[in-house]
């Protein structure tokens, strides 16, 4: 969220970040609505006071037995008193009204994010790798694991609909141990902490990282009015709600790897075939927390942390910046990182790293002390996947592809498979 106070300073600032990403400016609604807000304020303050010191004048008038005074100033007491509910609810009326609207602007974008409107206007910022060199006919991996008999939809639709994935026999074991895999890289070589968290969350947790109030109609809601996570981000990010922390321990660094769960309600006709997208998937999530002058380089460092698990498997990919109108709502900046698929002759985004700002941090009045012992700072924290494990197995599957129909499991796999070299038919 924004802070309303660096809106009145900067409203042109507000107005030029909005324009970039492609909404309308808002400054100006915004600052008559916290005007109206003050006023009242102002006034019901005015109002406290004035009932705070008749009372006093009461006292006063009674001692001097001039009855006439005390008459007319319980008079006025009475209308005070009858005043204040209706002042105090418009006051509460209006500043929710404000949060509101404030919860639901995206963050300011950095200066150094390239300015367009959608996916193709990302920059490349790096390639790693090249693409597989085989002559073999690729393909897609519903393809590859159908004819192995290790990927079954026609059982997940029956159990579940739609967007689910049943994964059996050496399959399911290769997505096991890309999880594992990812999970000791990151806590062995990277520095983070492992965390399992609740995968079932309340409002203010999906509050803090920005899910709620905008996105609701992407996550899935329980009866008991809990949310499952869409991310781990939720949970992760969500441990410093509220706590006062010393800069000293910054920076914090957790992953987990959870099932992660979506809606995927603006997604209609897209990627219907496979386990592109699906509303459960598998994620090892990365989550720092930091100062706020240690940020921009821990943007970088996560970012790298993520790709090493691809350079480690071996497989082909790009990362992106991602323009100001392809960033996501709490982002200042992103990083795509994009695996080559030769099935679909194509990249697609395999992680996301975003650095927030103080953005999280003040929905969630997360704070850390400043270096005087004293002074309290907003957090500001980085979400990244590192990464998203279903998508990883696709890119193993197409790219591992052997002119059989076999998949020749990645060496740095090799430990967590129980002596299985390669993924062949199930007999």
């Amino acid at each position: 969220m924004l802070d309303i106070k660096w809106i009145r300073d900067n409203a042109d600032a507000l107005d030029a970040a909005l324009a970039k990403r492609g909404a309308p400016a808002q400054a100006a609604d915004l600052i008559a609505l916290d005007e109206k807000r003050r006023s009242l304020v102002q006034s019901l303050q005015e109002m406290q006071s004035r009932r705070n010191s008749a009372s006093k004048e009461i006292g006063q008038a009674m001692a001097a037995k001039d009855t006439a005074k005390a008459e007319a100033l319980k008079a006025e007491m009475a209308k005070l008193k009858d005043a204040l509910p209706a002042a105090e609810e418009e006051e509460r009326k209006v500043s929710a009204e404000l949060t509101d609207i404030l919860s639901r602007i995206p963050n300011i974008p950095l200066d150094d994010v390239p300015v367009g409107k959608d996916e193709h206007d990302n920059v490349v910022k790096r390639v790693i790798g090249s693409k597989p060199g085989w002559n073999h006919k690729a393909l897609e991996h519903y393809e590859i694991g159908e004819a192995l008999g290790y990927m079954d939809f026609a059982s997940a639709a029956k159990i579940a609909g739609a967007r689910f994935t049943v994964l059996k026999g050496q399959l399911a074991r290769l997505e096991r141990a890309l999880g594992q895999f990812m999970l000791d890289v990151h806590t062995t070589e990277h520095g983070y902490t492992e965390v399992q968290p609740p995968l079932l969350v309340r409002d203010d947790a999906m509050y803090g990282t920005g899910q709620l109030p905008k996105f609701a109609e992407d996550l899935f809601r329980t009866t008991d009015g809990r949310w499952l996570i869409p991310t781990a981000e939720v949970s992760l990010t969500n441990m410093v709600r509220e706590d006062i922390i010393d800069l000293e321990k910054l920076p914090l660094r957790f992953t987990a790897l959870t099932p992660s769960f979506r809606s995927e309600a603006g997604s209609a006709g897209r990627d219907t075939r496979g386990m592109l997208r699906q509303h459960q998937f598998m994620k090892c999530e990365l989550v720092s927390i930091t100062d706020a002058e240690s940020s921009i380089a821990e943007h970088e460092r996560m970012t790298e942390c993520a790709e090493n698990v691809l350079k480690k498997l071996g497989l082909h990919f790009r990362t992106m910046t991602l323009c100001s109108g392809d960033m996501g709502f709490g982002a200042r900046k992103t990083y795509d990182i994009e695996v080559w698929l030769p099935g679909q002759d194509t990249y697609r985004e395999i992680s996301s790293c975003s650095v927030c700002g103080d953005f999280q941090g003040r929905r969630m009045n997360a704070r850390y002390r400043g270096a005087d012992g004293k002074t309290l700072n907003f957090v500001h924290t980085l979400n990244g996947s590192g990464i998203a494990v279903g998508r990883a197995l696709i890119a193993v599957m197409e790219n591992y592809l052997e002119e059989d129909g076999s998949i020749t499991v990645p060496d740095v796999l090799l430990p967590y498979m129980g002596g299985i070299k390669r993924i062949e038919k199930a007999s």
